[in-house]
């Protein structure tokens, strides 16, 4: 009588044991990696310096769309671009890790006046254009509006 193979450890079983393994461990990696989301306008530093004093509101719509919101600011007025970034891991709920807002100021007659950038910083709201000109336009309670929902209980930052 001819003799049956004999199946191993390494044989077909252990290599489908194996592949099925490896398969489990990516897709149980893949779930424990954040997943980053953003949302809103994300400027590259060449587009905002496309953005400078004396351009129509119009232009400035042609370079970096149309913005997030607007507002009446000292006789002038101003476009807001906000833009944020959220990351989430697995089934957890997400948090907001960064936030900016692009504000392109406008003189009363409809043209750039200054540009700002406004960002996060250990949950307070700074200016990270620090060498721009005091102006008598306050927009503190427009930018308060915007960054209202970021403490540092929202960044993990206790």
């Amino acid at each position: 009588m001819p003799s049956r193979p004999r199946h191993v450890a390494g044989g077909r079983i252990g290599r489908s044991l194996t592949a099925a393994l490896a398969l489990v461990a990516v897709a149980a990696s893949a779930a424990c990696s954040p997943t980053v989301t953003r949302h809103g306008h994300h400027f590259g530093e060449q587009d905002v310096s496309q953005v400078g004093p004396g351009l129509s509101q119009e232009q400035v719509k042609g370079v970096l769309g149309t913005p997030t919101t607007t507002a009446t600011v000292g006789g002038g007025s101003a476009f807001y671009y906000i833009s944020s970034t959220t990351s989430q891991t697995a089934f957890f709920k997400p948090t907001e890790t960064d936030r900016k807002v692009v504000a392109v100021y406008f003189t009363p007659l409809g043209a750039v006046e200054r540009v700002a950038n406004y960002g996060l910083k250990d949950g307070k709201v700074i200016n990270y254009a620090t060498d721009t000109t005091k102006h008598s336009a306050k927009d503190e309670s427009i930018l308060r509006a915007l960054f209202r929902n970021l403490g540092t209980k929202q960044l993990g930052l206790e």
